[in-house]
């Protein structure tokens, strides 16, 4: 079935079938209240999917600093010069149209005895359900010589927006013949495929601008997500152009040099013009201070999205430990949806219905050669469990490919209206 924006918005919905019904549960304290932390693919549907569903029976306010919020997944395709960075901007007035209270704050610290959420601007917000979708943060001294005080030097551009925009200047600045360098982030991490794509959106704009540029991918990886999908596309579109180091090879034993330039591979320095480092990653500082993390991530019950640590706590997306799901943007929206359903019929006696989750990740390797790998899942007692996948062939026709990339661009404008409304 080919994927557009209709196709994917009323499989949601489907998903996501309203059985109204009005009776609440809010303690004693009127409209039952949900508070929602992160207006990502997670939190933004999450809170539109409550609102829309509950026809106003439930208060649902969501907490998001940013006014504008811009997407990661897509933003390589901006970097190959494939998108403009105002394709993958999207306001929060749909979501206010559609009766979901937006404030833009940070959220500093949760209460849950209190069960309330602090906001930087002072105050706080009391809630019944609280569901916290932050995306990511980097482990500090996950690669030597890298912290947040270097991302202008050596940008991660691994959160959309400034930093998206940072790195693309720095590659159409790149000397002739320059070297642009990718540190790439160990298991797990967001967007499996979106090193590689990056890899690939930078090599077809280097081949177009700068075509006697190199490219090196320094990776603690033995393997990657597509990996013999890319590798035939880089053979096939940038021959000798990118040197892909795994960790057979020393690509796990990095360190950079912000102030030089320079990045140290097994023992051998490389002076480069460009380095984009994309450290080991961890839940959003929210959900650690929250205290419903172990590790570096949320772990979560599978039939609800609810945190082990705390029934009335739900973690979705990137931040959240739950089993086979890759962390992805089409992960978050879909695990959105099963957190709505269970919160709206929690608060509201609504039916609650059994949880099903999909996902699909595509990436563009060249102008209409798009691959994608993708899976169903179901909830069991331990985790969220695959249930069966599929992936791109190498060696696929030009017109299977082009189909692909055309399917990409169908599910975006249908996976952002999802969001956004």
């Amino acid at each position: 079935m080919k994927l557009n924006r209709r196709v994917f918005i009323g499989s949601s919905a489907a998903a996501a079938t309203t059985l109204a019904a009005p009776t609440v549960f809010a303690d004693g304290h009127g409209k039952p209240r949900v508070v929602v932390v992160g207006g990502g693919a997670g939190g933004a549907t999450a809170a539109r999917y409550i609102a829309k569903d509950s026809k106003g029976a439930i208060d649902v306010t969501l907490i998001e600093p940013t006014r504008m919020y811009y997407t990661c997944f897509f933003s390589n395709l901006y970097l190959g010069g494939f998108k403009e960075i105002d394709d993958l901007g999207h306001s929060y007035g749909g979501l206010a149209a559609g009766g979901v209270n937006v404030v833009h704050d940070w959220a500093t610290g949760v209460d849950r005895e209190a069960k309330t959420v602090a906001l930087a601007g002072g105050g706080s917000l009391p809630y019944d359900k609280l569901i916290l979708s932050p995306g990511i943060d980097f482990v500090d001294g996950a690669v030597e010589g890298w912290d947040l005080s270097a991302q202008n030097a050596m940008p991660h551009a691994y959160k959309g927006g400034s930093q998206t925009e940072l790195l693309k200047a720095q590659l159409m600045a790149m000397p002739e013949g320059g070297t642009f360098a990718m540190v790439a982030p160990p298991n797990p991490y967001r967007c499996p495929p979106g090193p590689y794509e990056r890899v690939s959106m930078v090599a077809h704009y280097l081949k177009a601008n700068n075509p006697t540029a190199k490219i090196i991918v320094a990776d603690p990886k033995e393997k990657f997500s597509k990996q013999s999908l890319f590798q035939e596309g880089w053979a096939n579109h940038y021959e000798g152009m990118i040197d892909w180091i795994g960790a057979d090879f020393g690509g796990g034993n990095v360190s950079v040099d912000p102030n030089a330039m320079t990045v140290t591979i097994d023992g051998e320095v490389t002076n480069v013009d460009v380095c984009n480092v994309i450290p080991a990653m961890k839940a959003g500082r929210i959900a650690e201070l929250a205290g419903v993390t172990d590790g570096n991530w949320a772990p979560v019950n599978a039939a609800d999205m609810s945190s082990k640590a705390d029934g009335d706590i739900h973690v979705l997306g990137d931040a959240a430990h739950q089993g086979d799901m890759p962390k992805s943007g089409y992960s978050a929206n879909s695990q959105a949806k099963v957190c709505a359903n269970a919160v709206r019929g929690a608060l509201t006696g609504s039916k609650i219905f059994p949880a099903k989750f999909s996902n699909t990740c595509w990436s563009l390797i060249d102008t209409n050669d798009g691959v994608k790998v993708g899976a169903t899942y179901e909830a069991t007692e331990e985790k969220i469990a695959k249930v069966d996948g599929f992936i791109s062939a190498t060696g696929e026709a030009a017109d299977l490919r082009r189909a692909t990339y055309e399917e990409s661009e169908g599910w975006y404008a249908g996976i952002t209206a999802d969001m956004f409304g």
